[in-house]
């Protein structure tokens, strides 16, 4: 299943969703090849969508989750990378 959570991540003059799946980073690229957003738009273990493609991600199928559950979903599917300190 992939998810998203609401826009509210403000950067670069936008408000920005992370969108995950909890099955594989392959259904996640494929799921965003869908929704068009570049895969330069990866981090790690998400995708950080802007808000104009929140609604086509819901239209497609995604969930939307709260952000806490976003990690929490994560971690529950062993595909957390958090970032390296």
């Amino acid at each position: 299943m992939v998810y998203v959570d609401p826009p509210a991540w403000p950067a670069r003059g936008r408000l920005w969703s992370h969108l995950i799946s909890d099955v594989s980073y392959d259904e996640l690229h494929a799921f965003a090849e869908m929704l068009g957003a570049p895969r330069r738009g990866f981090d790690r273990d998400h995708y950080d969508i802007p808000s104009e493609r929140f609604a086509a991600a819901v239209w497609l199928g995604a969930r939307v989750v709260p952000s806490r559950e976003i990690v929490r979903l994560l971690h529950g599917a062993g595909l957390r990378r958090p970032k390296h300190r």
